[in-house]
């Protein structure tokens, strides 16, 4: 299969912003383990700004644009180090792909975007793709990666995007202000009411939350390209998910006419 993963902010970092060792290290593995089996992976990744705050010891995610450039700039730094360090453990070479609003809007350049995709998935290499953060200034789409990852995805023809986050799935209501909020497994019709359940914001470090989840669903299933949403603190889960398990949210692509 050709799987996009996307993982979050609030994945890679802790609050303060610093580096999660322990999750990503267990995601690399687990993500080095089906590339090894024969699955092509491109993983889209937040954290460029969230590790340039925890960098710079700033309280908080900074609301101004340049600070946000400088942070991206600094972060992007210690990411692709990190990737780059971790996955060569396993024998596995990535590529950095940085991407602008204007990249994937004009037809050439996202012509140009796709041929080195697909270039590079045939010289066995693991492609990283983030948003330009240090030089955009108008966010991709709706402005978060899970907008990116749909539109990756639909560049790429992939078979399944599965967005790592900081909760299970989609729930009935918001899980955190309410037990009784219940997990729905699967979702074969984005309609208005599953819509409406994209009402949270997303954490502090990151940008997105549920609502760009559920339009990067509706990006990639209208593309005929299946979606999941499940836990990002648990990567092994991405074993039972390609074994046809029930993990998390499954949003069902919809069948498109040739």
């Amino acid at each position: 299969m050709r799987i996009v993963v996307k993982v979050g902010t609030s994945t890679l970092a802790h609050e303060t912003g610093r580096l999660n060792i322990r999750h990503i290290e267990k995601l690399v593995k687990v993500l080095s383990d089906l590339k090894n089996s024969g699955h092509e992976i491109i993983l889209v990744s937040s954290g460029a700004i969230g590790m340039g705050v925890g960098k710079l010891m700033l309280a908080k995610r900074p609301n101004d644009m340049p600070t946000k450039q400088a942070a991206a700039a600094i972060g992007q730094c210690e990411l692709m180090y990190t990737y780059d360090k971790l996955f060569s453990e396993y024998n596995h070479t990535v590529a950095q792909i940085l991407l602008t609003k204007e990249d994937v809007e004009q037809e050439s350049r996202r012509v140009n975007f796709q041929n080195t995709l697909y270039r590079l998935l045939e010289l066995n290499a693991l492609p990283i793709v983030n948003e330009n953060d240090t030089i955009s200034t108008s966010e991709i789409s709706v402005g978060d990666n899970d907008t990116l990852g749909a539109i990756v995805s639909c560049c790429i023809k992939a078979d399944l995007l599965i967005l790592l986050s900081d909760i299970e799935g989609l729930y009935t209501d918001d899980p955190h202000q309410n037990k009784d909020a219940k997990l729905i497994p699967i979702v074969q019709n984005l309609d208005e009411d599953i819509m409406h359940l994209g009402k949270d914001k997303g954490s502090m470090l990151g940008t997105g939350g549920m609502v760009t989840k559920l339009q990067a669903a509706k990006i990639v299933t209208d593309h005929g390209i299946d979606m999941i949403i499940c836990h990002g603190s648990k990567p092994e889960n991405l074993y039972d998910i390609l074994e046809g398990k029930r993990i998390g949210t499954y949003f069902m692509g919809k069948a498109v006419k040739s």
